[in-house]
C-alpha cells in the first residue's frame, strides 16, 4: 500500500526548529481535526490528539515536531550572521549548505567558512567546528538588520525528492513520525480502540525530550510508544555490528537506547503484532541517542509500559536524510495494529 508522498513532502519541508514549531503545528492540527474526538494544545505547544476508547486506560504516542536547527546569536558589521545550534550537528556536513533564517520574512543564506585555498596545512587536517561557520545572506549590513534579529530560528533548505523506493529530504527526523502518527489516526478514524489514545505531537525533543516530559506528566499513560527515526548505517565501510538498522528491512522494534530500556513485555507484544499481521521488522539497539520514549516511560507516577517504533534512516542529522517508503508503511501498520489490539496481550510480569 503506497504512502501519501505529497503530505509527507509538506510535513518535511515546513520549518520548525525547537521552540519554534508553529508552522508544523498548524499542519498537524489541520490534518488531525477530522480524525479524533478532541484536541488539546498545552502551554509549551504540544498537540494531543485524543481518540476515546472503551476502557479506562490510556495509551500515549510521542512524535516530536521539531527539527534540528540553529538560532541567530550575532550579526557582524559586514552583515554576516553567527549562530548557535539547536540540536546535534556534524559540523563537516554544514559546508556550503543553504539555510533559511526566519526573520521578518524568510531569507535564504549559505553556510560560509574559510576557503581551502587560504587554509594552513594544519587547518586542512583539522575537523571543523560549528563556530568555524557563518551565514552569508548576500546582503548589506543595513538590509540584513531589516530582516534578521537576535533569536531568529534557522532551518535547513532542502526539498523532498523520491529516489527509487526511498524519500530524501531534510527533517525526516522526525517528520516521518509526525506523518506516521497522522496516518495511523486516519486509519483508526472509523474503528473502535480498546483504550484512550493520546497521539501527542511534541516539541523540543532535539534539545532534551522536553515536550514529551510535560505531556506524560499531564496524561499519565498506562502504555506508551515512542515514534522516531533511528540510524541506518548500512553503507560502505560499516561493520555489521555498527549498522543499527538497514533500509528496506522493515520498521524497527526498539530494544534500548541511551535513555530507555524498553519494557520487555512491550517488545514481545510488538513482535507478536508483527508476526500476526505479516509486518516486516528488525530489532534496534541504539547505544547513543534517545527519544520521547524516555519521557513517556518515566514522567508518570509508577511509570508506563513503554516501547518504541523506530524508522530506519540514513544520513541522520545531516543536510539530507533518507528513508524507505516500505519501512514507513510498515511503521504505520505496526502502530495502527498495536493500538487496536493492546488489550489482547498478557501484561503481567
Amino acid at each position: 500500500m503506497p504512502i501519501n508522498v505529497n503530505l509527507l513532502r509538506e510535513i518535511t519541508e515546513v520549518a520548525g526548529a525547537p521552540g519554534h514549531e508553529q508552522r508544523i503545528r498548524e499542519i498537524v492540527v489541520r490534518e488531525i481535526t477530522p480524525l479524533v474526538d478532541e484536541i488539546k494544545i498545552d502551554n509549551m505547544g504540544n498537540v494531543a490528539a485524543i481518540k476515546k476508547g472503551k476502557a479506562d486506560k490510556k495509551v500515549m504516542i510521542g512524535a516530536h515536531m521539531d527539527e534540528i536547527g540553529f538560532i541567530v546569536t550575532h550579526i557582524d558589521d559586514k552583515g554576516f550572521v553567527h549562530f548557535h545550534t539547536l540540536g546535534g550537528f556534524d559540523p563537516k556536513t554544514l559546508t556550503a549548505q543553504r539555510v533559511i533564517i526566519h526573520g521578518t520574512r524568510d531569507v535564504i543564506g549559505v553556510m560560509g567558512s574559510k576557503p581551502i585555498h587560504v587554509m594552513t596545512a594544519e587547518e586542512k587536517t583539522k575537523l571543523p567546528k560549528t563556530t568555524d561557520y557563518f551565514i552569508d545572506l548576500g546582503l548589506s549590513k543595513e538590509e540584513v538588520d531589516k530582516i534578521v534579529s537576535i533569536g531568529n530560528p534557522i532551518t535547513r533548505e532542502r526539498g523532498l525528492i523520491e529516489m527509487g523506493d526511498c524519500v530524501n529530504c531534510k527533517s525526516l527526523d522526525n517528520r516521518l513520525a509526525v506523518f506516521i502518527l497522522i496516518e495511523a489516526l486516519r486509519e483508526l478514524k472509523d474503528k473502535e480502540v480498546p483504550y484512550d489514545v493520546y497521539g501527542v505531537f511534541t516539541v523540543q525533543e532535539e534539545v532534551g525530550i522536553r515536550g514529551a516530559n510535560v505531556s506524560a506528566l499531564e496524561i499519565q499513560p498506562d502504555f506508551g510508544f515512542g515514534l522516531d527515526t533511528t540510524i541506518a548505517y548500512d553503507v560502505p565501510g560499516a561493520k555489521p555490528e555498527e549498522m543499527i538498522t538497514k533500509l528496506g528491512e522493515g520498521t524497527a522494534i526498539k530494544i534500548m537506547d541511551s535513555s530507555t530500556i524498553c519494557d520487555y513485555r512491550m517488545v514481545k507484544f510488538m513482535e507478536n503484532i508483527a508476526k500476526k499481521h505479516n509486518i516486516k521488522t528488525q530489532k534496534e539497539i541504539l547505544t547513543a541517542g534517545g527519544t520521547d520514549t524516555a519521557g513517556i516511560q518515566r514522567m508518570n507516577p509508577g511509570g508506563a509500559i513503554a516501547g518504541a517504533i523506530s524508522i530506519p534512516t540514513r544520513h541522520i542529522h545531516q543536510s539530507i536524510e533518507m528513508a524507505n517508503k516500505y519501512d514507513i508503511r510498515g511503521s504505520i501498520d505496526m502502530l495502527t495494529n498495536c493500538l487496536l489490539e493492546i488489550d489482547q496481550h498478557d501484561w503481567s510480569f
